[in-house]
């Protein structure tokens, strides 16, 4: 007994009050805990099983002297058989010889196990103060497709989902994200951050445009499909401020900084309009001679594209005009010259695969998980989804009929790409011919004279 009090008294309160004051902990909060670890290892060291007796310890908290006791119980939940009251008018000392030991090592343990949980309550606090703003960090580590980022006093978690498709994470790189939330998970809270959310946009030009920042550009609307498109729309909120002109900056320098923090992420900037035609034309760009039919009661647009601009309105994948519903809250429906419907799109989808009719939930998330989100990446990565056991035979049919038809279009637009370039080169190369022509006349002309 004598051991136990020596050792707590030279040890155990001078720690409690140090870290209650610099912690910022309630000293109760500890003694009590060290309470309860110093029963548990009594129970343990006595090998005791049972619950007839009620073990409690007086812990002086001016002395840090402590002793444990037992005492006859009294009352139980009827439910549980937790022990209710007990009898401390009976209560006999039961402190073992030699037990001062081990009440050390339990002190310090639950002393470090509070200084690490006040920590961490701190930093989490620190944060939660933060959330809506971006801050730079290193990549620590994967694990199970989870990055977790060096914030610098805390650490962030970028599940799958929060991650750019196409950006590969390597150990110890640099990297800008948004602080997104806290989650609540059973080993307590931790930071999410992203690389995919849209508002990591809208900070980044807060960032690099003092406008933004200052509030002279307002960004009002944004879509994006992160690691591919992101289109922003914004506003002036000052006479003579230029919008876009702002955020993309002269020579495009500030959209440029943008853009190579998002890994070349093409970043689409138009003027905001309460005319809902032009609004319409800005987010459908880069197509033009567009015949826009609105319906504000059913809240859908019908667009007519001719045949040469109907490409560009609905953008590979459908992303163009998947980009133009999103921001701007309408059901798009587009349309050739001839009336055929060629994309409906309601602005909900969050990716390409989303437009995929008949795709399972199921296996809807495990292509996010793996990032294989466009027919392009389904084309590109072919082994790996077919390989996956996880996507039932009736889904993986659905893919290979999607990424079939993408890649007879990427054939047909390869040859006019080269058909193009072929007919550039032939009038390329008789314009030079041409010029070598006038030059060698003139060059004659000047020895005749």
């Amino acid at each position: 007994m004598s051991n136990l009090s020596d050792v707590v008294r030279t040890e155990f309160a001078a720690a409690i009050n140090q870290i209650a004051t610099e912690r910022k902990i309630e000293p109760e909060a500890v003694l009590d805990a060290i309470r309860q670890a110093l029963v548990s290892a009594y129970r343990k060291e006595a090998s005791i099983l049972d619950d007839e007796m009620y073990y409690f310890v007086k812990l002086d908290a001016g002395t840090g002297a402590a002793k444990i006791f037992e005492a006859p119980v009294l009352e139980r939940d009827a439910e549980t058989e937790e022990i209710i009251s007990w009898d401390e008018t009976k209560a006999k000392e039961v402190t073992p010889a030699g037990f001062g030991r081990i009440a050390a090592q339990t002190a310090k343990q639950v002393i470090l196990q509070k200084i690490r949980e006040s920590e961490k309550n701190q930093i989490i606090a620190d944060f939660t103060d933060k959330i809506g703003e971006i801050v730079n960090g290193q990549i620590l580590r994967m694990s199970r497709g989870t990055v977790i980022v060096d914030l610098g006093r805390g650490q962030g978690y970028m599940p799958p989902e929060e991650q750019m498709r196409g950006e590969f994470y390597r150990l110890n790189s640099r990297i800008t994200v948004y602080l997104k939330e806290i989650e609540d998970t059973v080993r307590g809270q931790r930071i999410i951050v992203s690389r995919a959310d849209k508002n990591l946009v809208s900070k980044l030009f807060e960032r690099e445009v003092p406008e933004v920042n200052s509030g002279a550009v307002e960004i009002v609307a944004i879509a994006r499909e992160a690691g591919v498109r992101t289109k922003l729309a914004v506003k002036s909120t000052q006479e003579g401020v230029d919008p876009v002109g702002s955020c993309v900056g002269q020579r495009g320098v500030r959209v440029q900084e943008v853009i190579k923090e998002l890994n070349n992420e093409k970043i689409d900037i138009i003027p905001w309009s309460e005319d809902k035609q032009m609004l319409l034309r800005g987010a459908l760009s880069p197509a033009e001679s567009l015949k826009i039919d609105i319906d504000e009661n059913f809240n859908t647009v019908v667009v007519t594209a001719p045949d040469e601009q109907l490409s560009l309105a609905i953008g590979r994948g459908g992303q163009n005009v998947r980009l133009a519903a999103k921001l701007t809250g309408y059901l798009i429906t587009i349309k050739s010259a001839q009336g055929k419907v060629k994309s409906t799109v309601t602005g909900d989808e969050e990716y390409e695969i989303d437009t995929y009719e008949g795709l399972s939930q199921e296996a809807r998330e495990q292509l996010i998980q793996y990032k294989l989100t466009t027919a392009g990446d389904l084309s590109r990565f072919k082994e790996k989804w077919q390989e996956m056991d996880e996507l039932a035979d009736d889904q993986k049919e659905l893919l290979q009929k999607r990424v079939d038809e993408f890649e007879v279009e990427l054939a047909a637009q390869e040859e006019k790409f080269a058909k193009f370039a072929n007919e550039n080169k032939d009038q390329e190369k008789a314009k030079a011919e041409v010029k070598e022509k006038v030059k060698a006349e003139v060059k004659e002309k000047v020895k005749a004279e």
